[in-house]
This record gives structure tokens, sequence and C-alpha cells, in this order.
């Protein structure tokens, strides 16, 4: 599904009483099966966007839509995904209920009339799709940090979502699971035919994922930068980041980063 966002802008009030600026004016189109990656420095707005994405807070001004439909609250169509997974699991519940749980509590989904059965076999298929195969009734806590990220993926495509919002869903994990994690995501972006736009502080990892790179200005101040990701797909962890073209392109973003101020 497409993103169409016309000068959406989003303002808060300190507890002073204050107008704070959340995120200036954006204006940005993002096309069905996008993979787009969101860049810049704290505090310049990328999980605000997102959230204004996601139906989880509204604009102060100007819109958003998805398919042209202008949002007003979380779409069925949209599944978000936090940084912090553990705090998004809840860990009184098996792998498989946070599953089940997510399914519950999906908005106008059809998955919520199915009966048990179904239901169980949908949360073992999704579990096999991220890896995670015979651990439906296994704990979070009895899992590690990347396995409890999949969990979280795993929650989120049983609801069938046509759009996936990431915020920094694998800083909190070790090296070699987050690249794993990466080429999970890529697959299951082609698989599903998903439109994915993905916050992250990680310019390597913003340039191996994406399609296009967005550079947010600092303190709120909208979009600084929209760079095209031309490498070729699929993408390898270790030949596509050595090439000429990523070198190139990793030095291009992260001198535009720096330079924000």
């Amino acid at each position: 599904m497409s993103i169409q966002i016309a000068s959406a802008s989003k303002r808060y009030t300190s507890a002073r009483g204050e107008e704070v600026t959340g995120l200036t004016p954006v204006t940005l189109s993002i096309a069905d099966r996008a993979f787009v990656s969101v860049v810049g420095r704290s505090g310049c707005g990328k999980s605000t966007l997102l959230r204004l994405i996601a139906g989880l807070e509204t604009p102060s001004a100007g819109s958003i839509a998805i398919e042209g439909r202008t949002i007003a609250g979380p779409p069925a169509s949209v599944r978000y995904l936090f940084q912090n997974y553990s705090e998004s699991l809840l860990p009184w519940k098996t792998v498989g209920g946070n599953i089940h749980f997510g399914l519950h509590h999906a908005f106008r989904s059809a998955i919520q009339s199915r009966d048990r059965a179904a239901r169980e076999a949908l949360i073992n298929e999704k579990l096999a799709e991220v890896g995670l195969a015979g651990t439906a009734e296994r704990y979070p806590s009895e899992l590690s940090g990347g396995m409890q990220q999949r969990v979280a993926i795993a929650r989120a495509l049983a609801a069938n979502p046509k759009i996936l919002l990431l915020d920094e869903p694998f800083s909190a994990v070790d090296a070699l699971s987050r690249a794993t994690l990466q080429d999970l995501l890529l697959r299951i972006w082609q698989d599903h035919a998903l439109t994915i736009v993905f916050v992250t502080h990680d310019i390597d990892e913003a340039l191996y994922l994406a399609d296009r790179v967005i550079v947010l200005s600092p303190n709120g101040g909208g979009i600084e930068e929209d760079i095209d990701v031309p490498l070729p797909r699929p993408r390898d962890q270790i030949e596509t980041r050595k090439t000429p073209e990523f070198l190139d392109l990793r030095s291009e973003l992260l001198g535009r980063v720096l330079a924000t101020h």
C-alpha cells in the first residue's frame, strides 16, 4: 500500500505550557511495496513521523493517507514494531499467547473469528517463517533478544499487514543477530509484498535494507535529503557492503547526516 504525507507536522505542549515542535511540515510519498529508511540525529522527529503514519498520534496540521484514504487512528493494514521488544511482549504469556493476543486485538481483522485450531496453525506457521518453529509454548524470558524480536515480527505478520513500521527494531541485539534479522526482514518484505518504513541510527543498515533513505533535519526540522539507493537486489551482507557503490553511498549519506545541525 502507498503512503501519502501532505504537510504533516506535530506540535506538543510542554509541562510548562510552552509549545514544542516535534516535526515541522513534511510532505512525502511512499510507493506501494517500497522499502524506505529514515535516518537523522537524535531528536530529529524520526519516531514522531513513524507514530503519525501509524495513527498513534494525530498531526497538528496536514494529513496522512494510505491508498488515498486519510487515516484517523491506527489502520488495520499497518503494524508497528517498537525498539524495545522486551516491553512489547507480555512476559506472563507464552510465545504463542503473545501472538494470539496480537490477533485478538487486531483492528477489524477477520483472524479474530477463526477457530482455535486455525489460530494455532497460523501461529505455528508464522513462528516457522521467522525461524522459531516449536517455540509456541516457551516464554519470552527463555529466548534471546534476537529471538524475542522475531516473535514480535511473527506477531505482526500474523495480522496480515500491508505496511510495516519499524522503530530501530534491531538496535538492542548483537551484531550477528542484527545481520540475520536484517536478512529475515528483507525476505519477509519480498515474500509478503509489504511497504516498509524503517527508522534507524545506523547508516550502513539504512543503505543495506532500503531503496530510498530519508534524512531528517535536527530538532524536528523536516526532510533534509531524499536519497535513492540503486543497489541491486538480492543483497548480501558481505558482497553488497564492500562494493564501491555501497561505500560511495555510505560516505555521501554519512556526510549529509553529519552536516545537519
